[in-house]
């Protein structure tokens, strides 16, 4: 991380608000992480998605996908490649600042609370580039090639409010998930990390194979297909404001 100057931020304004605003100042100070990373990320992920949709359509393979929008169209999975990187961005964001804000005095609240505004104005940055790119592939038809990068029929049921919500929302889950796993490490080391995270895929194994058994599947697509685009992204933000609470009492304990 690039060098901070510590005398700026000891004499940072008292008041709170101005102290967590201190802390996007101090999490923006290497841009890479936030902004630069993130955008080539997307940027390989789109080319190497627009790349593989050519060469289907010279092959004479476009409608790889029947089930993606409805259409026939090709739909990549490239999209995720950005928000998967969140995971990166919320582990960088503890990693790299936090003993710096503890040395500069800032409280365990204000890096919390600045650290998840620096990533929700990194997130809605990410979102409206997702909703443009979106528009255009609307417009030229999946860039004459009926291939869709952003533009996905269910996410953007709602219209593109909607999507922006969709996208915002995920980036940040991703975001404070990672921020949990480098708490976690910092407090209780490698091997707790591990042994959560294997918990939690064995979790999910259990919930797929429970449904299997139970032949649960077509009422957990009907489910699905009833609670629409919103109501899913409105459990994401149940699911990461969980998560925060858990992030922000783990960091408590945290040591400098």
């Amino acid at each position: 991380m690039t060098t901070v100057d510590a005398a700026a931020y000891a004499a940072a304004p008292a008041a709170p608000r101005g102290r967590i605003f201190n802390v996007v100042r101090l999490q923006y100070v290497n841009r890479q992480t936030f902004i630069w990373v993130p955008l080539m990320v997307l940027g390989a992920s789109w080319l190497i998605s627009l790349m593989i949709y050519g060469i289907l359509h010279s092959a004479g393979i476009p409608n790889v996908n029947e089930t993606g929008n409805g259409d026939g169209s090709v739909i990549g999975g490239g999209a995720q490649a950005p928000m998967w990187y969140y995971l990166a961005v919320g582990i960088q964001a503890l990693s790299l600042t936090f003993p710096f804000s503890q040395a500069v005095s800032l409280t365990r609240r204000e890096f919390f609370l600045g650290s998840l505004l620096a990533a929700a104005i990194s997130a809605a940055g990410m979102a409206f580039v997702f909703v443009g790119l979106g528009l255009i592939e609307q417009v030229t038809n999946g860039y004459g090639l009926n291939g869709y990068f952003s533009y996905l029929g269910w996410v953007w049921a709602a219209g593109p409010v909607g999507a922006w919500f969709a996208y915002f929302t995920t980036i940040m889950l991703f975001f404070v998930l990672g921020f949990w796993f480098a708490i976690v490490y910092k407090q209780y080391g490698a091997a707790w990390l591990t042994a959560i995270i294997i918990a939690i895929a064995l979790l999910l194994v259990g919930l797929i194979a429970l449904f299997t058994w139970q032949q649960m599947w077509p009422e957990v697509g009907a489910w699905l297909a009833t609670t629409g685009i919103v109501g899913l992204t409105l459990w994401e933000v149940l699911l990461g404001a969980a998560l925060g609470l858990g992030c922000f009492l783990t960091l408590r304990r945290v040591p400098a």
